[in-house]
């Protein structure tokens, strides 16, 4: 089974905008991201996909290998289906270029569901317990069902505990995906949905066209860095 990760890196994003080439300790966040990627051992081959030459440059003026994107897309995955179509493999991992805590066990977790030939699409999530973080929209909650296939991804509360008695788990959804080649390809072929269109949330795609998502539990990943905040919190953890 080859397998490739394949980091999609935009250089304009809404919230932080050049995220990826803040510099965390001894170098940016996107190098650390591919750096810690190949670290893991899992891979066939590791990507950066970017619409950016700012970032095209920095990835391959240190030895690394990226893919400019041909043109604009609404998403991390429509960027990675575009890079991916001519490549020879079976199995891609999409690692979000602002996650630059990778580690191995959590994407070999996330590889060893494909040993079931009917998983198509999987995803890693995590418990989250901090009540603000539960109600915080920037964090994309998920509930599943007993065979840990996901049942909604919602920037809400899900569940809402009507009965305070009940504690239900909460899990925060990574935004790690990985897809057989197939599948990927199929999703920039659907129009985006209705829910994935009022939550900004991609992988509601697969859902609502009737695509199960393998969800896998993992201990916490790191920082991911969405805002300035986060880049502070991440630059004590390298520290």
């Amino acid at each position: 089974m080859k397998k490739v990760a394949m980091i999609p890196a935009r250089y304009a994003a809404t919230r932080f905008p050049a995220k990826l080439m803040q510099v965390l300790g001894n170098k940016t966040v996107i190098r650390h991201t591919y750096d810690n990627t190949i670290a893991t051992g899992l891979f066939d081959d590791v990507f950066v996909v970017t619409d950016s030459d700012i970032i095209f440059n920095e990835i391959t003026q240190h030895g690394g290998k990226a893919i400019m994107s041909k043109k604009a897309h609404e998403s991390g995955s429509d960027r990675i289906a575009e890079a991916a179509e001519g490549l020879d493999v079976e199995v891609i991992v999409n690692v979000q270029g602002d996650e630059p805590f990778v580690k191995r066990e959590p994407l070999e977790k996330l590889l060893q569901v494909f040993e079931d030939a009917t998983v198509q699409v999987a995803s890693l999530m995590q418990v989250l317990k901090d009540a603000k973080l539960i109600a915080d929209p920037n964090y994309v909650k998920v509930a599943v069902d007993k065979n840990m296939n996901a049942l909604m991804f919602s920037r809400s509360v899900i569940p809402y505990r009507r009965d305070t008695t009940i504690s239900p788990v909460y899990y925060e959804h990574i935004g790690v995906y990985a897809f057989r080649k197939q599948a990927l390809i199929n999703f920039t072929n659907w129009e985006m949905t209705p829910l994935e269109a009022a939550e900004k949330i991609e992988c509601l795609r697969y859902l609502e066209n009737g695509i199960p998502l393998k969800m896998v539990v993992t201990e916490y990943m790191g920082i991911e860095i969405d805002t300035p905040e986060d880049l502070e919190r991440a630059q004590g953890l390298i520290a």
